[in-house]
């Protein structure tokens, strides 16, 4: 993610230390498509699909921004940070209006949430959980994670991504913590009819949800950050293949790209799409 919380040469050292090619933005009618992620029994409903490039940036553009980035036709989707006491950015531009009218002008949202972040994680953070609390923790943050999608216009059925950032993969106890608060925020947006999403590293926090033996009250979706370069969901995937398959994966593929489009410059990370997004409307 850009600049939320700190730097980015201070990112990949702790990531390093932690150890389809679209010819262009297509939206996926939920319809037309089988999402697998057992919509029948989890009370959930249909989710609005989306396959194509999706741009995020630490403060949401200028309504003018984004409109002239859309006449690019490049991205068809961005990535926005809804809350979280780890949310590094102002958001002045970031309302329920703005998100109208960038839904109008035909951008797919994507909703992120900065939640707490692990005990055993470097660097200083607004809000960790522990070993004691993270279940407590996963529950509010997941039930903030709601009301702030909400309150922006993003109907239930939207998905929702949790973003961990890396840590310490080989404490135990740590590890620990983390499923057990991932599952905490998971059911908390779930019981709300939103879709549960988490943004991780392959090196941590996204290995930590892919391998767990223990799958129940993980995320749906899983959008993984590996700086490759390689614009795919398939060709670098790391777990198992018949995870998040059905519509279930995105990959941030590279940092950092400073790009000029319908005349306005942004520095943006880069990513490819084939996952549900938000779903924008009054209530």
């Amino acid at each position: 993610m850009s600049e939320h919380r700190r730097s980015r040469r201070a990112r990949i050292l702790i990531w390093m230390a932690a150890g389809l090619a679209l010819a262009a933005t297509t939206a996926v009618s939920a319809n037309a498509l089988t999402f697998r992620g057992a919509v029948v029994g989890r009370g959930l409903l249909t989710p609005s699909l989306y396959a194509g490039r999706v741009f995020d940036t630490c403060t949401a553009p200028s309504l003018t921004a984004m409109k002239a980035w859309r006449s690019d036709q490049y991205y068809g989707g961005a990535a926005v940070y809804i809350g979280g006491r780890n949310r590094g950015c102002a958001q002045p531009q970031l309302t329920a209006s703005w998100v109208k009218s960038v839904d109008a002008a035909g951008w797919k949202l994507v909703p992120l949430y900065v939640g707490a972040q692990p005990p055993c994680q470097t660097g200083s953070n607004p809000e960790r959980f522990t070993t004691a609390d993270a279940a407590a923790v996963g529950t509010a943050n997941g039930n903030d994670a709601v009301a702030k999608a909400s309150a922006l216009g993003m109907k239930p059925g939207s998905a929702l991504y949790l973003d961990m950032e890396p840590f310490n993969l080989s404490d135990a106890p740590c590890l620990d913590a983390v499923l057990t608060y991932v599952r905490a925020w998971d059911k908390a947006v779930r019981t709300q009819r939103y879709w549960p999403g988490m943004y991780g590293f392959t090196s941590s926090s996204a290995a930590a949800v892919a391998n767990a033996s223990d799958r129940r009250d993980l995320p749906a979706i899983l959008w993984y950050a590996l700086w490759d370069k390689n614009e795919t969901t398939t060709d670098d995937w790391r777990w198992d293949p018949s995870l998040y398959t059905g519509h279930r994966r995105a990959h941030q593929y590279a940092a950092n790209s400073t790009e000029t489009r319908g005349g306005v410059t942004l520095t943006v990370d880069r990513n490819t799409w084939d996952a549900p997004v938000a779903i924008i409307g009054s209530y």
